[in-house]
């Protein structure tokens, strides 16, 4: 057709241009957003498709829904709110990460007034915003999650574990327990509570069981890092990046990277939050007898 450039073609009303490049485009991030308000939902949609690397596939109003549509439509990474009728985000969590889904999910969450952001990184979500996120760290988030990656800085991580692991189920909870430190509901569990120790202190690869907190025993995996590798996880635990890290223990970067590799693979882990979670969780690293407070 005059004057139309030879390399666009119209399909139903589409305009699709070629680059000329034999190597395609790679395909876009998918997400699903899951809020019970219309509103943030749309806010959140207007922010992802301005970006041409990120598309929306879905929304859904509560956890429910949000189950069955990441089954469907299997995008990359669900954006999950916590607090929403019927089945809670927490919940819906556990659900897809027990279902086997790829689907990373990212909690939805407000610091000073949530606190069932730990028992979404229980659940296996990879990490967690605050809704008042700034739109290119929402955008960045999502990416990093996308390619395999924990959203949480790990000082924020350490922050919030500080203040809500004096919470935490005994790993030895009686029979009839979730065993995900969560009630039936999906929220943190409130009968049995772990009593921290005194001080900041992080055990070393020599740790004794009388080291560990009370409430907690010493998991077999850890038996599986080389010393390294302990000294690595205990700098993970900490709350330090990988540019710290190397810093600190004298390496390069690209090795500490490496090192975190191995670590997630031993233990077994899916990205370095639970990482810090498991931590915790084993007495690597003991809890704050001052928790910080939320700003």
């Amino acid at each position: 057709m005059a004057g139309q450039h030879p390399d666009q073609r119209w399909w139903e009303g589409a305009r699709v241009t070629s680059t000329g490049s034999p190597s395609a485009a790679p395909p876009a991030t998918t997400v699903l957003l899951v809020d019970d308000q219309p509103l943030l939902r749309m806010g959140f949609r207007m922010v992802l498709d301005s970006q041409a690397d990120i598309t929306v596939v879905g929304e859904a109003g509560d956890g429910t829904e949000a189950v069955a549509l990441t089954a469907a439509l299997r995008p990359d990474v669900v954006l999950m709110d916590v607090r929403m009728p019927g089945m809670n985000g927490i919940e819906a969590t556990g659900r897809i990460v027990a279902a086997g889904s790829a689907s990373r999910v990212l909690i939805l969450t407000t610091f000073d007034l949530d606190e069932y952001a730990f028992a979404g990184l229980r659940a296996g979500a990879s990490g967690f915003l605050l809704k008042d996120v700034p739109p290119a760290d929402l955008l960045s988030a999502i990416r990093a999650v996308a390619t395999g990656d924990a959203v949480v800085a790990p000082s924020i991580t350490r922050r919030l574990l500080d203040a809500f692991a004096h919470r935490l189920p005994d790993a030895a909870a009686p029979a009839g327990s979730t065993g995900s430190g969560t009630g039936g509901s999906g929220m943190p569990a409130t009968g049995t509570e772990v009593t921290a120790t005194s001080g900041t202190g992080i055990t070393g690869p020599g740790s004794s069981p009388e080291d560990q907190p009370a409430g907690r025993s010493r998991d077999r995996r850890l038996d599986r890092l080389t010393e390294r590798e302990r000294d690595v996880l205990d700098e993970v635990a900490a709350g330090y990046s990988n540019a710290e890290i190397a810093a600190r223990l004298v390496l390069s970067e690209a090795t500490v990277k490496t090192h975190v590799g191995r670590i997630l693979a031993k233990l077994e882990l899916r990205d370095r939050v639970q990482a810090v979670v498991f931590a915790y969780e084993t007495g690597v690293v003991h809890p704050s007898a001052n928790p910080p407070r939320p700003d």
